[in-house]
C-alpha cells in the first residue's frame, strides 16, 4: 500500500495531496482499513470449503467432458455425498479446580466447581437436547465434571467415551506473546500435534448417511476448546490465547451441511449464580508461621 508524506505547508495544502494520491491510488490495491493484511482480502480472508477434506467435490471424479452422459454421472456421484443434516458440537469446560500435588491425580474438583458442573448439567437438560455422543478428557477434573453432567441429562453412563487426545496442554505458541505463561518450545510440538488431532478426529461435516441432525457433548479444557473454536471458524489459531471461557460453560459449534461452521454460545455462564462464575484456578492457602 501506497505510503503518505506530509507536507509542512499548511492544513489544507496537506489535506489535498491526501486526497490526490488517494485518488491517484490503483483500484484494484485498495485494502480494507481494519486490516493489516499486505494481501487483498478476497485473497487472505476466503472460507477453505474443504477443511475436513469431505467437499462433495473433492470426492467425485471430475467431469472429463462435455457429454451429457459424463455430467448425469458427475451429478449422481455428487449426490449421494452431499450431507443432508447438521452436526452440532457443545464443549464444555471442566469445572473449578484445586491445584494441589504434583500429577493430575490429586486435582479434584473444589466444592464450588461441583455446583458449577452441576448447573450446566441442569441447563443441558433444559435445553432439550438429545445426545448422540458423550465424549470426555481423561483427565480427572474433566471426568469428574462429566460425572456430575450425566446425573443431570439423560444420556445412558456406559456409553461415554473417554479420549485422551482431549487432555490438556499447550496447543501452539500464542499472538500476541504472554509473560506469565512460556511453555517449552517441546511442549508445543508435543501437546500441539495431538490437540490438532483432536480436533480432526471430532471436527467435520456430517456423514451423507446421517439422517439427523447429531449433537455431541465434548468436556474437556480452556486451552483445547479455545483453539477448537480458532480451528473450527477459521481464525488464525495462534488467537486462541485471546480468548477467556469460564469454568464449567458451554461453547456451542454447528457444523453445517455445506461445510461452514457457526459459533452459538462461546463460554456461556449466563445460568449460573454471579458467586459460582471462575475462569481461573485457586491456588491452596500457604500456612503461615
Amino acid at each position: 500500500m501506497r505510503k503518505f508524506t506530509a507536507f509542512a505547508c499548511g492544513t489544507g495544502a496537506g489535506l489535498a495531496t491526501f486526497y490526490l494520491t488517494k485518488l491517484n491510488e490503483p483500484k484494484a490495491a485498495v485494502h480494507n482499513s481494519w486490516t493489516r493484511s499486505e494481501k487483498p482480502v478476497d485473497a487472505c480472508a476466503l472460507w477453505d470449503n474443504n477443511w475436513d477434506l469431505r467437499d462433495p467435490k473433492s470426492l467425485v471424479k471430475p467431469v472429463k467432458n462435455d457429454l451429457s452422459q459424463e455430467q448425469n454421472r458427475y451429478n449422481t456421484e455428487l449426490e449421494k455425498v452431499v450431507p443432508k443434516h447438521a452436526r452440532h458440537i457443545i464443549l464444555i469446560r471442566h469445572g473449578e479446580y484445586l491445584d494441589v500435588g504434583d500429577t493430575d491425580e490429586t486435582h479434584h474438583l473444589t466444592d464450588r466447581g461441583r455446583e458449577q458442573a452441576k448447573y450446566t448439567g441442569q441447563r443441558l437438560q433444559e435445553l432439550g437436547i438429545k445426545w448422540d455422543k458423550v465424549i470426555a478428557s481423561t483427565m480427572v477434573r474433566a471426568q469428574e465434571t462429566a460425572d456430575i453432567i450425566l446425573n443431570e441429562i439423560d444420556y445412558e453412563k456406559t456409553k461415554v467415551k473417554n479420549c485422551a487426545f482431549l487432555r490438556e496442554g499447550a496447543p501452539i505458541p500464542p499472538q500476541p506473546p504472554v509473560g506469565h505463561w512460556k511453555p517449552e518450545a517441546s511442549q508445543f510440538f508435543r501437546d500441539g500435534a495431538r490437540i490438532e488431532a483432536a480436533f480432526r478426529r471430532y471436527f467435520y461435516r456430517a456423514h451423507p448417511d446421517q439422517t439427523k441432525d447429531s449433537h455431541t457433548l465434548i468436556v474437556g479444557h480452556g486451552n483445547v476448546i479455545r483453539y477448537f473454536v480458532c480451528r473450527a471458524l477459521q481464525f488464525p489459531p495462534e488467537a486462541w490465547l485471546r480468548i477467556n471461557i469460564n469454568h464449567a460453560s458451554i461453547t456451542w459449534l454447528t457444523i453445517s451441511p455445506s461445510g461452514n461452521v457457526s459459533i452459538k454460545y462461546l463460554g456461556d455462564t449466563g445460568f449460573m449464580p454471579v458467586k459460582h462464575l471462575t475462569n481461573r484456578i485457586p491456588r491452596p492457602a500457604k500456612n503461615v508461621v
